[in-house]
């Protein structure tokens, strides 16, 4: 099997190809490329000499979505990421698999059996690249949680995520903040509630908190290239978009 690699990371590229000679020593790396225009101008003339590409979402030039916005991908596509929230779009392209670093190689083996499972059912070739990316896309469907349980007192109440302005961590705790400024401790983690959110309304902006788009007011920039967010409701504390994300962050608020 011959792969293509696009990674702006050397570590992770390397790592990556040690695993893949690990599942498969008669695999062949056929590339290692770094950006967007790279990626493009390669594809463009050498896609007909692989079968599958490893990609990473956040590239030196911008998100490698771009990439298929500037020439026809035609062969199944495993993304490698640090971030979960652009699963959704991960999907309306050739991916076969999502993967969040760092990646192990158990995450390696399965998506690489995956494929090779697809393409028995589907008996592969390039003609059917689009048909394996709806099969796969069809089995993600997925249904976000609209509801979260709290206590209060010794009541308990349930709270739609329509009436939640935001999740932060403080300490070892988790609170919910609704839009009413009332706030309880759940039992989530933010990383599990990452998952269990609907990423096209919520977000996580750094590794304390998990943003409402609609509670947001106000983007401003910040110190050090950050973004600095007001909220539409009285709050304490101040609320940071972490360098890494202002990009993604970008993206997620234009609604991409």
């Amino acid at each position: 099997m011959k792969v293509l690699i696009i990674e702006d990371e050397v570590p992770a590229a390397e790592k990556l190809e040690r695993y893949l000679l690990k599942y498969d020593s008669a695999t062949t790396v056929a590339g290692h490329l770094s950006t967007v225009a790279d990626a493009v101008s390669w594809l463009k003339e050498n896609q007909e000499n692989i079968d599958l590409i490893f990609m990473d979402i956040q590239l030196i030039d911008g998100l490698s979505f771009q990439i298929f916005q500037q020439v026809q991908v035609r062969k199944p596509v495993i993304f490698i990421t640090a971030f979960n929230e652009f699963a959704l779009d991960a999907f309306k392209v050739n991916s076969i698999d999502y993967l969040l670093k760092p990646i192990t190689f158990t995450d390696l083996s399965n998506s690489l059996k995956k494929l090779e499972s697809l393409r028995e059912q589907l008996q592969w070739n390039d003609s059917k690249t689009r048909q394996l990316s709806d099969v796969f896309s069809s089995n993600k469907t997925k249904d976000y949680k609209t509801r979260f349980m709290v206590k209060l007192g010794d009541h308990i109440r349930s709270i739609t995520a329509d009436q939640i302005s935001l999740f932060y961590a403080e300490g070892r705790d988790v609170y919910l903040v609704t839009t009413q400024n009332r706030k309880f401790i759940v039992d989530y983690t933010l990383e599990t509630l990452e998952d269990l959110l609907d990423p096209t309304v919520f977000y996580r902006v750094n590794r304390t908190f998990i943003l409402n788009i609609h509670t947001i007011k106000d983007v401003m920039m910040y110190s050090n290239s950050r973004l600095k967010i007001s909220l539409t409701q009285e709050f304490d504390k101040e609320i940071i978009v972490s360098r890494e994300k202002v990009n993604p962050f970008k993206e997620w608020f234009d609604g991409k």
